[in-house]
């Protein structure tokens, strides 16, 4: 619309837009716009994890194929490394410490190469979910997909790796004179309960490692810790009785998650060792497996999803 001027010239009048006096908000809804990055509903979100599935399993299974591509002994290196390191605690805690709490040879070194194997798998998913979004910001910054996809496809490629241990564990178990009974079958609940919780554990650190690359600095030393409490190398309770700990630090480091996981599979496993013949204690041990899995496996993808929009962002 344009009019003349006393002078001569032309003035233009904009015509009246219908959208004028809208906020952008009312604007976004009337012509169907959406913020881009923005975190979906948790239900929604989970959809677009399982229609990436395969994705996620792909991507472990490369992760996992090139993780020692440049050793000459390639994937044996899997095995080999919780193998050494079981060698070095069972000179240390085996026959220099006197660590065994009684347990004699055969039972000792099963009962060590589990514990090593177990808690390896936790570990190991702890320090990738560290790295998981600050270790590939390329690629969270370059494609549109759901973040949590990389901290499972991480715990997904642990679980991988620690079948190949399993196979050597089930070997030197009838090795050692432990065949298998009906209990080797609780390998398998055990061993989901345990990812479930490792990959809720990885999404937790994953979302604090993105705002804080230092944590993977940290993490080895919390790790280690960890390790000791859990008695990995020894037995947990023998040890605390030995150093007479309250009950309450006893009871705090035997419901640890990770000390939780290695005593069911032990149970599962090994016979002869302490508490193989308790039913009521491998029960309880169970519910609480349960309950670390749901309590981490949950709280943690939501945990994660919260902050779904900010991965990847300066």
């Amino acid at each position: 619309m344009s009019e003349t001027t006393h002078d001569g010239g032309v003035a233009v009048t904009a015509t009246p837009s219908p959208d004028d006096g809208l906020s952008r908000a009312e604007l976004a809804a009337k012509y169907g716009l959406a913020q881009s990055g923005a975190r979906p509903g948790l239900f929604e979100y989970v959809g677009q994890l399982w229609d990436r599935r395969h994705f996620i399993l792909a991507f472990s299974q490369a992760k996992l194929t090139g993780q020692y591509s440049q050793a000459k002994l390639g994937q044996l290196w899997q095995v080999a490394t919780p193998l050494l390191n079981a060698l070095v605690y069972f000179m240390i805690f085996g026959l220099l410490l006197g660590g065994r709490g009684g347990m004699d040879m055969r039972t000792y070194i099963p009962f060590l190469v589990t514990g090593v194997f177990v808690f390896t798998f936790t570990q190991s998913s702890t320090l990738s979910g560290v790295r998981a979004i600050s270790g590939n910001l390329g690629l969270v910054r370059a494609l549109h997909f759901p973040r949590a996809s990389l901290p499972i496809s991480f715990s997904l490629q642990q679980l991988q790796q620690l079948m190949f241990s399993m196979i050597v564990l089930g070997l030197l178990l009838v090795g050692f004179g432990h065949f298998p009974r009906w209990s080797w079958f609780l390998i398998v609940p055990v061993l989901a309960l345990q990812f479930f919780f490792n990959t809720g554990l990885a999404m937790i650190m994953a979302r604090l490692g993105s705002k804080t690359p230092d944590l993977a600095q940290l993490m080895p030393f919390i790790l280690r810790t960890w390790m000791y409490a859990s008695g990995v190398m020894f037995p947990l309770q023998y040890m605390l009785s030995k150093a007479h700990a309250p009950g309450w630090v006893a009871d705090v480091l035997l419901a640890n998650p990770a000390a939780v996981y290695m005593d069911l599979m032990r149970f599962a496993l090994i016979d002869g060792v302490e508490g193989n013949s308790a039913p009521g204690h491998a029960w309880s041990l169970a519910a609480l497996a349960l309950g670390w899995a749901l309590l981490l496996g949950i709280g943690g993808f939501i945990y994660f999803w919260k902050a779904e929009e900010r991965y990847g962002r300066g």
